[in-house]
């Protein structure tokens, strides 16, 4: 992303699946090992019950996306990732927010989320969010093995 880009504020659009080589991209070069599978993805924009949200540069580059399963009053938290361009800037956070409203809209009442136990930064984001631990996934990720924070955020409480 360039510096006149950076200036200008990322749109939060649904994601379609015109983005799915750009997700993809992401998702490959952010969670390597631990990376979905381009079909898995394509699939995960089609499915019924899903949510998924871009964030898209100016000049139409995708610099993050994420999305929701969204089943009666359960929300889960598929997925989630911006591009090194973006970190730690903001975009993470304003992403995860806009989930939580879509998850809100559809009424549901709880969300949850797997972090990987060695992503502290993550971790924090989720927190300060008000996701709360709930559990461990031993050995969750592969093939790396490591374990899963399950998290949980209350959304009768945030609204």
């Amino acid at each position: 992303m360039s510096e006149q880009e950076s200036l200008t504020p990322l749109k939060l659009r649904p994601a379609t699946l015109d983005d799915l080589d750009a997700i993809w991209a992401i998702e490959s070069a952010v969670f390597a090992s631990d990376a979905w599978s381009k079909s898995l993805l394509r699939e995960e924009l089609i499915a019924d019950h899903r949510c998924y949200l871009v964030l898209e540069s100016a000049l139409g580059a995708v610099e993050g996306y994420g999305g929701l399963l969204l089943v009666g009053p359960e929300a889960d938290v598929q997925t989630i990732a911006v591009t090194p361009a973006v970190r730690g800037t903001g975009q993470g956070r304003r992403l995860m927010l806009a989930l939580i409203e879509k998850a809100a809209q559809h009424d549901a009442t709880e969300m949850f989320l797997e972090v990987r136990a060695d992503h502290p930064i993550p971790q924090a984001l989720y927190a300060s969010l008000g996701f709360a631990e709930i559990g461990i996934r031993p050995r969750y990720y592969q093939p790396d093995g490591v374990d899963a924070i399950v998290m949980r955020l209350d959304l009768k409480e945030t609204r």
